[in-house]
């Protein structure tokens, strides 16, 4: 019977599909473990950096996610260790309530992060306008050396994007053993700083296609094709 199922058509077009699926995501995850590691190895030789940009994650009001969690510890990681001076927290108020990256800041400076040391981006609502607008803000803040300090998909995929619009901005994804042993505490914050009183939901401020443009850049305004 067990035979009889494997040689029908649909069950070997059916196994086909999923092989393929399944060898196109290990493909696809170790295309960006390497991209994302040649970037990292590529910007130690840069070190140490005037700022280093760190997009948000929403805070719906109780603890913060992992994500952000990971993030601004991979921030106070790299300031400790001397891989740069400061820090843009970037994010607007997207999905909830709370401005992200005014977030990130009150959960930095509980870590111990100098708030001197921290500045804050509040207008982007997407990843590309995490990058560009905080670029921006760095350099009209004086500052040269640039990097971008995230996940490394996201990484990758900002890496990809900016070919074209930033060619200065280097490229330290999180390192993921590095912080095994600086997870310490999850501190407590006072968030009332970061509510936003008339907020709305990106969802309901704009469809889906247009937050796949936003999603795409293709709301940010540029001079030129390069910003730098």
């Amino acid at each position: 019977m067990i035979r009889k199922f494997f040689r029908h058509k649909f069950t070997k077009i059916f196994i086909a599909i999923h092989v393929a699926i399944l060898l196109f995501l290990v493909g696809l995850f170790f295309y960006f473990k390497t991209k994302s590691g040649d970037a990292y190895n590529k910007a130690l030789a840069n070190v140490p950096y005037d700022v280093i940009i760190v997009p948000g994650y929403p805070f719906m009001g109780d603890n913060w996610h992992d994500i952000m969690r990971t993030r601004v510890y991979w921030s106070k990681y790299l300031i400790e260790n001397g891989y740069t001076q400061h820090v843009i927290y970037s994010g607007s108020a997207v999905y909830s309530p709370y401005t992200e990256s005014v977030v990130m800041k009150l959960y930095a400076i509980a870590l111990g992060i100098p708030a001197d040391k921290i500045f804050t981006e509040t207008r982007a609502e997407h990843s590309t306008e995490n990058l560009i607008y905080s670029y921006r803000l760095a350099r009209a803040q004086g500052f040269e050396k640039i990097a971008l300090a995230t996940d490394p998909i996201q990484s990758v995929l900002l890496m990809m994007y900016a070919e074209d619009k930033v060619n200065d901005v280097k490229y330290l994804p999180i390192r993921y053993r590095l912080l095994d042993s600086v997870y310490e505490k999850d501190p407590v914050i006072d968030p009332s700083t970061a509510y936003v009183d008339d907020f709305i939901a990106l969802p309901e401020r704009e469809s889906f296609f247009e937050r796949l443009r936003g999603t795409m850049g293709e709301g940010i305004v540029f001079e030129s094709k390069r910003i730098n």
